[in-house]
């Protein structure tokens, strides 16, 4: 039986769990708008979270989140050279930058950390309780009671939209996702709007990083990302390529992955290796689904 208190628990798991699912899957959201994908989220995650580990290390809270960022940016910034720079095949492209970033963090990581990590003495973003809103009933507990970060990934939501369907900005970046020769020929600078999208996706891949280091686990190990880069581009699909759509489904996905916390305090004796590989399944499932389904940005993936 699931009583009030674990459900509220298991609620604000998932939001907490589902943030740099989120934000990460929003960044990606301008980028394939643009008609890029870039595989290689999972290295900028990746990146990200070593950055977050390294500068909270050495100059606190505030440095490890500013060096994620850059982090993110840094591995966003090589896959745009490449794949809209020097037009390589963005599949290709993105899987070389998350399998560098890969070897690279965790070569890094030994060297600075040695073979156990970076222990559990980080200094990391603690939980704010909103005045007012953190005691609304359920509500409260569930989206009031997080990390920075999480508020944060409230507002890159707005903000994506604003972004992608109010701005000129966003009407170029679109119609290079749609039909980027047309948009050439309007005037459009086709590799400078996908460059700039492919350095915001970026940048949000990396605070994704931040938020799995500075505002969960507390720590870096070698490939802590563990997939989520990969689900961040199923949860893309799910969403229907919008932000708020994204962020419904990165609400799932983390319900999903929170489910394991929920069970082993019931104490089911389903094992719980099933609830940590739901999220991979559900991923399976979305992209199964979305390729049938659901349009994506007519040039999606097309070099120009």
């Amino acid at each position: 039986m699931i009583d009030g208190t674990i459900a509220v628990a298991f609620a604000a798991a998932a939001v907490r769990v589902g943030t740099p699912l989120g934000i990460a899957a929003i960044g990606e959201t301008v980028v394939e708008r643009s008609g890029v994908i870039n595989l290689g989220i999972e290295g900028a995650m990746l990146a990200g979270a070593f950055g977050a580990a390294a500068g909270a290390a050495e100059g606190g809270v505030v440095v490890g989140v500013a060096a994620g960022v850059v982090a993110g940016l840094i591995v966003a910034a090589l896959f745009a050279a490449i794949a809209v720079g020097a037009r390589v095949d963005q599949i290709i492209a993105g899987t070389a930058m998350t399998l560098g970033a890969t070897g690279l963090t965790g070569l890094f990581a030994q060297r600075v950390w040695g073979t156990t990590g970076a222990g559990l003495s980080l200094p990391t973003l603690q939980t704010v309780r909103l005045p007012l809103l953190g005691s609304i009933p359920f509500v409260g507990p569930m989206l009031f009671r997080q990390s920075v970060l999480t508020y944060a990934g409230y507002l890159i939501i707005p903000i994506a939209t604003w972004l992608l369907f109010h701005t000129r900005f966003g009407l170029e970046l679109r119609a290079c996702g749609e039909a980027p020769t047309a948009a050439a020929s309007a005037g459009v600078r086709v590799a400078r709007t996908r460059t700039i999208a492919t350095l915001l996706g970026g940048a949000c891949a990396g605070l994704a990083g931040v938020s799995l280091v500075l505002a969960q686990v507390g720590t870096f190990t070698e490939r802590m990302t563990g997939g989520r880069g990969f689900i961040a581009i199923a949860i893309v699909a799910l969403g229907g390529w919008h932000p708020r759509g994204v962020a419904a489904a990165a609400l799932l996905f983390g319900g999903a992955t929170a489910l394991q916390y929920m069970f082993q305090a019931v104490g089911s004796r389903v094992p719980y290796q099933l609830f940590v590989a739901l999220p991979y399944l559900l991923a399976l499932a979305v992209l199964a689904v979305a390729v049938g389904r659901r349009r994506g940005p007519a040039a999606l993936g097309q070099p120009h």
